[in-house]
């Protein structure tokens, strides 16, 4: 290896090294300095075979008889005489190619091995957590992957900050729900504090058993993980409760994940609209923008008390801020791109996160960002579960009124970047598919079916549709064959007026209109299969058009977002 440094093989050029063999086509390697340039091993080869023929030596030019005496009577009174033409000097450039030839000629011989290595050494970083669920890294449909920031104190450097004894809560708890289509994201973020319901969850103990962790109703939600021995996957199963979202992958990451990654991509520009000195969180920043890293960057993040009213939804917003400047700096700064940068990113990632099994692997943590790195940062939207103050001070209670809809339109793909376009669309597919006269309720015929996973939901719908609709003529067909994750209603064409009013009346949207293609008999029921978008009766399936007002969020390609 010296040989390929400067000056570590005198004058001799690493170049050389790599000498072109006729007879394969194929370039050979030779080590030895010694050994002879591809010019002299051509020329060998071709005055051996010359010599090597019937008379080949009185077929010579006496030209080059005559040489080759003068050469062998020289060799007796000064030594041997080099054959080796002189070697021209070669221009900056030459040198550059064949370097970059000896470089890829060496990757292509030892290169898997290195990559083997590297995979090795990254896989080893990760640790995972078996929660009982082993979805595959990259899905068809829509994708939702929990990201857990705990605040363990594990970790040189770590030891100052807050309780040192915590066992890791859900401290900062996101879900990225990517659409199927992969243009548009929303990111929600749960308040800690937020009280809620956790349910029975069944974990994995490090003997390889099990053992079922009992639940709380109205507790705060971080202590959905730690408390109680409840790993990542109460926290998942919370959330699932939560929201109605089905979740696909978890990443949990602690202190360390923001320090080094915000180091490995050199800084992350944040922006603030004030002085900020927080002796709680180590933050001491001017008014205006600044590039932070390490912990100047976990100090941003963990900082409440200097910014609005000083509470954990103030600190939401420094989180959605940062996160969606760390976005923008991995896709424009060059990052992916950089093998160093790659490589420091690639390290601090895996050796701060923490996920499930599907994930637990480099390739598949790749296949999973490659899918989810189609979607367009203009279109990811950072938002805040709406909440309302509790009576006790400390603590927030869902804002039903503003969460449920919220919700809908995460789980049925609006996209809140662009919900303009979608309510106009949604708005004239509707109205093309309920244009048209709507029967009267007491003429609506319909049999429901239960395959929302909810027990009793059937018999919910008819009563309500009986007692408050006036659809006198509706049946309880109990469970369906099989649980569905969107509700659906099944009608003939001569049923069309009683669809549109049934439609209107349960807030069905468009997609769940099933028309066949023949007429039915007179008397005979629609089919209403109830899915897991059914919240209850009277609740509109149909998600709205319109996001809530006055909900907190953030577009992740503004750059004009600044604390206060």
């Amino acid at each position: 290896m010296d040989a390929q440094g400067p000056g570590g093989a005198g004058d001799f050029d690493p170049a050389d090294q790599w000498v072109f063999d006729p007879n394969t086509g194929n370039y050979e390697l030779r080590l030895n300095p010694a050994e002879t340039s591809a010019d002299d091993t051509t020329e060998l080869r071709r005055v051996s075979r010359s010599s090597s023929r019937d008379g080949a030596t009185d077929s010579e030019p006496r030209g080059r008889r005559r040489a080759a005496k003068q050469e062998s009577e020289q060799e007796k009174e000064t030594g041997p005489v080099s054959r080796r033409k002189p070697k021209p000097k070669k221009s900056k450039a030459k040198k550059a190619l064949y370097w970059g030839s000896g470089t890829l000629a060496f990757l292509l011989v030892g290169g898997s091995a290195a990559a083997y290595f590297i995979y090795q050494h990254l896989n080893g970083n990760i640790s995972k957590v078996d929660v009982g669920e082993n979805n595959a890294a990259v899905s068809d449909g829509p994708m939702n992957i929990l990201l857990i920031g705990t605040d363990r104190r594990d970790g040189k450097g770590n030891e100052g900050y807050g309780d040192a004894g915590s066992v890791g809560h859900a401290d900062t708890t996101l879900l990225f729900h990517v659409s199927e289509d992969r243009s548009n994201a929303t990111v929600l973020s749960i308040p800690r504090d937020m009280i809620t319901d956790i349910p029975d969850c069944r974990t994995k103990q490090k003997d390889g058993s099990f053992k079922t962790i009992p639940g709380e109703s109205e507790v705060r939600f971080n202590t959905s993980l730690g408390q109680e021995g409840r790993d990542p996957g109460c926290t998942w199963q919370t959330v699932e409760k939560l929201t109605g979202l089905e979740i696909n992958h978890f990443m949990m990451a602690d202190f360390n994940a923001i320090k080094e990654m915000s180091t490995a991509v050199g800084g992350v520009e944040v922006c603030l609209g004030k002085d900020i000195n927080d002796p709680k969180s180590h933050l001491n920043l001017s008014k205006g923008r600044h590039t932070i890293k390490g912990e100047e960057a976990l100090a941003f993040v963990r900082t409440r008390h200097a910014v609005g009213y000083g509470g954990d939804l103030d600190r939401i917003k420094l989180q959605q801020q940062f996160l969606s400047a760390l976005m923008r700096k991995m896709k424009s700064s060059g990052t992916l791109t950089s093998p160093g940068k790659m490589w420091d990113l690639a390290q601090s990632a895996t050796k701060a996160l923490t996920v499930d099994t599907g994930i637990g692997t480099v390739s598949k943590l790749a296949s999973l960002g490659k899918n989810l790195s189609k979607v367009d940062l203009k279109n990811v939207t950072f938002v805040t579960v709406p909440v309302v103050d509790n009576t006790d001070g400390a603590t927030v209670l869902l804002d039903k009124t503003k969460a449920e809809p919220l919700f809908a339109m995460v789980r049925q793909d609006v996209s809140l970047t662009e919900v303009k376009k979608k309510e106009k669309a949604a708005k004239d597919k509707q109205a093309a598919r309920l244009k048209g006269p709507k029967a009267d309720p007491a003429d609506v015929r319909v049999k429901v079916l239960n395959g929302s996973g909810r027990f009793g939901a059937a018999q919910e719908t008819v009563d309500w549709m009986q007692n408050t609709e006036g659809m006198l003529r509706t049946s309880n067909g109990g469970n369906a064959p099989s649980e569905s994750k969107k509700t659906t209603l099944e009608y003939a064409p001569n049923q069309a007026d009683q669809a549109r009013r049934l439609a209107d009346s349960m807030g069905l949207p468009a997609s769940a209109m099933k028309e066949g293609t023949k007429d039915a008999e007179p008397m005979a029921e629609m089919t209403l299969t109830l899915g897991a978008d059914f919240k209850g009766a009277g609740t509109p399936i149909s998600a709205p058009t319109k996001a809530p007002k006055d909900i907190q969020r953030v577009e992740a390609d503004d750059k004009n977002v600044c604390a206060k």
